[in-house]
């Protein structure tokens, strides 16, 4: 099922996505929260603003380096042990909204991702019940301005500018990761492709480790990590991650000011 968050007629609300009627069932409610209680409309979906399909009322937490030929193009290795950072719930964006360049960086990158959007307050989850607290899943862009992230030790800026978490176009809640992949474009030229399968720890372990430390909130975010081939991104690019079976993120890029 694939759930989008929309704007249409002056209102944000929820809707269920009729594929082969290219409609949006509308909901009362956050289904996340409220269920799914239809209104009775319908919209066509050409008529409406898809939005990130989830607004993090705590956080985003990211997984870095979680592909071997990834982290291998830095000069590193993957760690032993999920390597957890924060995004700030201020960078999430939604389809079509722009990237934008901020002053301070040099170099900003692109970094396709499958995000995984937490449904239950999950604190200690074991491995095994990872899939308990998962609502579902959707496509983010771990915009990073790499030259921040060298100079300042640690990832905090060069991951959390304003823009710097591009997320949609929709949450599917049956999504198969184990036959998932990703490719991100820009301008229509392929950057990335890599299958899930080949993450260095699965999404299972990713939320046993993280709900170790922190607790996970009904629409927090998990980024799961980026295969190889992220590069720079320049003001007038188009940037978009495809994930089959979700859908296709699409954001401009434009220089501050």
């Amino acid at each position: 099922m694939k759930i989008a968050r929309f704007s249409h007629g002056g209102a944000i609300t929820f809707g269920i996505i009729d594929e082969e009627e290219r409609e949006l069932v509308v909901l009362k409610g956050d289904p996340m929260f409220s269920g799914y209680d239809p209104t009775g409309e319908r919209v066509p979906l050409g008529e409406v603003a898809l939005l990130a399909p989830v607004i993090p009322r705590s956080k985003v937490v990211a997984v870095g380096r979680n592909y071997h030929e990834h982290a291998a193009e830095f000069g590193n290795e993957a760690p032993s042990e999920p390597l957890l950072f924060f995004k700030p719930n201020t960078s999430v964006i939604g389809p079509g909204d722009a990237i934008v360049l901020p002053p301070q960086s040099e170099r900003v990158d692109f970094e396709g991702e499958l995000a995984v959007v937490i449904g239950r307050i999950a604190r200690n989850v074991a491995a095994e019940d990872a899939d308990d607290v998962i609502f579902g899943y959707t496509v983010a862009n771990d915009v990073t301005a790499r030259d921040l992230q060298k100079t300042d030790g640690q990832w905090a800026r060069a991951k959390g500018f304003d823009t710097f978490c591009p997320v949609g176009p929709v949450i599917e809640t049956e999504f198969d990761v184990s036959a998932g992949e990703i490719e991100t474009l820009v301008n229509g030229e392929r950057k990335q492709h890599g299958t899930f399968d080949l993450m260095v720890h699965s999404i299972a372990d990713v939320i046993a480790y993280a709900s170790a430390a922190f607790t996970l909130l009904p629409g927090d975010l998990v980024l799961t990590g980026t295969p190889a081939g992220v590069g720079p991104i320049v003001d007038g690019d188009r940037v978009e991650v495809k994930v089959p079976g979700i859908g296709t993120l699409g954001n401009p890029v434009r220089s501050a000011g």
